[in-house]
Formats: C-alpha cells, structure tokens, sequence
C-alpha cells in the first residue's frame, strides 16, 4: 500500500507520499503554521513531519520536491531539514535529503525576497549542483547554463543531474518502487529572459502508483495558472501523450484560485478555458478526488468572499459541479477537513482496488480512522 498525506496548512502546500517499500517522499514544506498561538488550527508541520520520521525509524527522505521558492512552500524548511552547504544546519535533530529536486527557476532566481526557508533551500540546491551530488534540477533553458558557466561549470558536466519536461524522473520507477514521476513543468523555453515567473514555471507533475497491478495516477499541480495548464495541455497532445494527464487524484494548483481555470472569476462559477476545461473533465476518472490545499471556501457573501485571494468560492463550484459531482467523486479542503474547527491530515491510500480515503470518525470523546470505499482508480 502507498499512502499519501496532505496536511492542513491555510493556504500552503506539503504532501507527504509514503511507499510500499517504506520510502518517503516530501513535495513542499509550507509549515507556516503558529504552535504557539491556540486559535492557529494549522497544523504543526515541523512536529507532526518529526513523530512521523522518528515513528519510522528514519531520518533521511528519498526524495523532497520544491516546487517553486514561494513562501508557502518552503516556510521553516531551515529549521526542519540536514542541509550540506553550512554547519549551521546540520545536527542530529535535523533530517536529510537523498535527492533533493527543483525547478531551474530555483538556481537561477535572484535571492532578493526570498523567506529564511527558501534562502536555505536555494543555496542547498546551488551546493548540490556545483558539487555534482543529491539533486535534480527540471528543464534546461539558457539561464541554468549561464549560471553553470559563470561558476566554472559546463551544461554538459552536470547533464546527469537535469531532466526536461516530457521525461520521467529517474531517481524512482515502476519496477523498482511501483511508482513514477513524469514532468509536465517547467519548460525550458518558458524561462528564458523576461518570461520567468514563479508560479508559471513551478514544477508540475503526474504521479503513477502500482499497487496489486491496478494504476492510480495523480496530478500534483504546484501553483499552476491556467495559462501555464493550458500550455501543458496543448504540448502533451502534440507530443501524442494524452495519458501523462489523466488522473485519479487532483492536488489542485495554488488553492483553490479561479486563475488556475480560467481568466476571469465569474459572479458564481469560474468558466474553465477550453484546454483546462478537457484536463479537469475529460481527464479525471469516475470516483476521482479533488485535493483543495487551502483555507475554507468562503461562503458568499462574506467578508472572505470579497478577499482577492484563494480560495475563490467561483473556483470550489467549477470543481464541485463540473467535475466531481459527474465524477461521483471526492472533494475535500485541507483546513475543512474533517471539520474547520478540527482539521486533520487528508490521508489516502492507494491500493489494488484504487485510492481511499481514510475517514476519522469521533466515538464520544475519542476518535478513530475508518476507510472509505475506494474512490479512484479501481
């Protein structure tokens, strides 16, 4: 069994993906909770990643994905991680990285801006790179092999170390981990001069999980705009790969926004763009689940309604009605889940008979997990 976990955070991102063979896998590390404030109902990302490490045994991750430099994904990454390039985190308190992979966009980008936690996972990254070891870096555009060049470095030199869009991550497979991790973002040609932007060129990819020889296949969307789906849509049908996006578990882009489905928000229903529109319909399967990494979905009217950040109510009933209600599908928010006064860790399974949702159910004061029917890839 593989299981996936996506934690209650606001609106910032990590999920944790727990392998058969007890590898574990981290993409993002948005841990901007407050443990010290008992009106925060974030999770304690830093806490609960540490009594599940400790639990296991372990304290090195296979792999930890950065998918951009965003805050609300690397927010206390440099309390939390072992990192090689300085002293000042190491120690037997923190855990280490085998693999570490970002976006291009992650070497490249400027430093000025960035939070402690993206500063630190910046300079791991740059470390790791020059010195040839423990990471993969997605796309190659212009800008990496300049970076590369004006540190006394080759494109060529460091090429076992850089995977394009349109491949598969080699650090994990179907035969040796029953899963794999195809890239759909970022693309090389996007990151060149003025094009680059964070969220556009954010790492985006399609999971594959093996389980009793049945395929679950996952979308992990990063903070996609619409624009940037679009553009992967178009550019996995020229390449004739329409499978790369079908998809059981949708961990939706930049929480809940209507600008990862369309231009323009709608007074009651975002309009999904055509392409958008062909990836989240036609592509999910029936009994799919929706993942809203989010705050709760503001009720119309109210003063979160008004707020121009996600989550959008606009976004939810696109997904709600259009998608998951067609899908006889899931749709859950992290911070609603199982309750917005209580929420808890999303956990879904994946096995033979597809993906579960694992359901606590309160008995008086106590509380137990249940299993759901399966809901996706059966």
């Amino acid at each position: 069994m593989h299981k996936l976990t996506f934690y209650p955070l606001g609106n910032a991102d990590c999920c944790k993906i727990d392998l058969e063979n007890e590898k574990k896998i981290l993409f993002d590390f948005g841990g901007q909770g407050n443990p010290d404030d008992p009106d925060d109902k974030r999770i304690d990302l830093c806490a609960a990643l540490r009594e599940d490490m400790e639990g296991a045994g372990k304290d090195t991750y296979e792999v930890v994905a950065i998918t951009h430099l965003d805050d609300d994904h690397t927010c206390k990454a440099d309390t939390f991680f072992y990192f090689d390039y300085a002293a000042k985190y190491q120690g037997d308190d923190r855990f280490k990285i085998k693999t570490l992979w970002v976006p291009a966009g992650v070497i490249t980008e400027s430093r000025t801006g960035l939070g402690d936690g993206a500063e630190a996972l910046q300079a791991e990254a740059r470390y790791r790179l020059k010195q040839g070891y423990g990471i993969r870096v997605f796309s190659r555009p212009a800008a990496l092999k300049a970076w590369l060049e004006s540190h006394g470095l080759t494109l060529e030199s460091r090429q076992h170390l850089i995977t394009d869009a349109g491949k598969l991550a080699p650090e994990l497979s179907l035969f040796t981990d029953q899963v794999e991790f195809f890239v759909h973002s970022p693309f090389a040609w996007r990151q060149d001069g003025e094009l680059f932007d964070r969220n556009h060129d954010s790492l985006v990819m399609q999971a594959t999980f093996l389980a009793g020889g049945q395929y679950t296949r996952v979308m992990l969307g990063s903070d996609a705009s619409w624009q940037a789906l679009s553009e992967i849509v178009l550019t996995t049908k020229r390449h004739e790969q329409e499978e790369r996006l079908n998809w059981d578990i949708f961990k939706l882009p930049h929480h809940c926004s209507y600008l990862t489905i369309g231009p323009d928000k709608g007074d009651d229903k975002t309009e999904a763009e055509e392409n958008v529109k062909w990836l989240f319909e036609d592509q999910s399967n029936d009994g799919c689940v929706i993942v809203s990494t989010s705050k709760p979905i503001p009720k119309q009217g109210s003063d979160e309604d008004k707020d121009p950040q996600p989550p959008h109510r606009q976004a939810k009933n696109y997904y709600f009605d259009d998608v998951v209600t067609s899908r006889d599908g899931e749709w859950k928010v992290t911070m609603e889940h199982p309750s917005v006064a209580n929420p808890k860790p999303i956990v879904v399974e994946i096995t033979g008979t597809g993906a579960t949702l694992k359901k606590p159910i309160a008995i008086g004061a106590a509380s137990v997990t249940s299993t759901s029917a399966p809901r996706a890839g059966a």
